[in-house]
Formats: C-alpha cells, structure tokens, sequence
C-alpha cells in the first residue's frame, strides 16, 4: 500500500488497516519461528507499510488539531 492510497483514507480506516496489519505482522513472527515462512520479505515490506500507516495518521491528526484551533 503506497502513502498516496493511505492519504485516500480516513482517519478510522487507517487506524484499522494498522491493526489488522499489526496482526499479520506478529502472525507472520510466529511463523518465520517455526521456519513456516518462505517469504522473509513480507516482513520488512509489513514494517515499513505500519510505518507509512502511522505516518500518515499522525499527519491526519496534526491538521485536525491545526483546524480545531
């Protein structure tokens, strides 16, 4: 998911996709301990997609908090 379809979303559906993405994440740890998983890339690609999440609620919530004022 790129940052430009993040932006597209709202602040409730961003917090959303983060926790369901949080969650594929730790699922995805428990497996690569196991030696289930194949793709040790996903890993990497998950973290930096939470990152984006975040970066972009933050966002969101600065120019709420700018607006309310």
């Amino acid at each position: 998911m790129t940052a430009k379809e993040i932006r597209d979303l709202s602040a409730d559906e961003i917090g959303t996709k983060l926790r369901e993405t949080s969650e594929q994440l730790l699922n995805l740890r428990l497996r690569k301990q196991t030696g289930q998983v194949e793709k040790t890339h996903e890993l990497r690609n998950l973290r930096k997609t939470i990152a984006r999440l975040n970066t972009v609620l933050t966002q969101k919530q600065r120019v709420a908090k700018v607006a309310a004022k």
